[in-house]
């Protein structure tokens, strides 16, 4: 019985590699406050951070993408990472930062590729539809740490504005620019940061009319066809 259990939920991670990628990314909205101010916090980020690509990978390897471009993007960036939080070097996490954003776009736009490419809706393409737009937000934050670490006061706040921003902060930016809703005490300041921030507001709102929309169009109609 255990092991046909074991085997059950193999498969089920299989047929839905979305769902855990998706899963990891909302564990980490959490788990990010917890380790704000501790002792090694931004190791532990770094290594979660480390898994989460890893899963990243997984989902590039089920997606119409190209494997070896993910994994040339995955190893450097997981590797400055790690190396910026242990040395605390600033110039090195904005390296890091640049490899792992590109990353999460390109297994982002791998996602949407997979949702696009045929007529039916499946269970694991309404989890990617999530999972699509934590990896557009990630994706974004990483692309406001590098252009504040290259551009120091890109954004402010009203709560010490004279600090530089900290990721929660900057993740907490991205999801309110691409949901369209806009509520964040976060202003960008400089044009990059401005520019960045446009950008992740097209984004968004072309992901939710182009892509989650036709997702929703298509359910509507495939439950439309089996009520007739």
């Amino acid at each position: 019985m255990a092991r046909f259990w074991h085997l059950r939920w193999w498969v089920l991670a299989r047929r839905h590699p979305s769902a855990w990628l998706l899963l990891a990314q909302l564990c980490g909205l959490l788990l990010y406050p917890a380790l704000d101010g501790m002792p090694m916090g931004n190791v532990l980020v770094s290594v979660f951070g480390a898994i989460v690509l890893a899963l990243a990978l997984w989902v590039v390897s089920h997606s119409p993408t190209v494997a070896w471009l993910a994994w040339c993007l995955a190893l450097p960036g997981a590797t400055f990472s790690l190396l910026a939080a242990w040395r605390a070097d600033p110039q090195m996490l904005a390296l890091g930062h640049v490899f792992e954003g590109a990353l999460y776009f390109y297994t982002a736009a791998g996602l949407i590729a997979y949702m696009l490419q045929d007529h039916e809706v499946t269970s694991d393409e309404l989890f990617a539809a999530g999972a699509t737009f934590t990896l557009l937000a990630w994706g974004f934050a990483f692309a406001f740490s590098v252009c504040q670490i290259l551009q120091p006061g890109s954004f402010v706040a009203a709560v010490h504005p004279e600090y530089q921003r900290s990721w929660m902060e900057l993740l907490s930016l991205s999801f309110s620019m691409l949901s369209g809703v806009g509520l964040s005490d976060i202003m960008p300041v400089r044009p990059a940061a401005r520019a960045l921030v446009m950008l992740s507001q097209f984004a968004g709102v072309m992901y939710i009319a182009l892509v989650v929309s036709r997702l929703i169009g298509l359910s509507i109609l495939r439950h439309g066809q089996r009520g007739r």
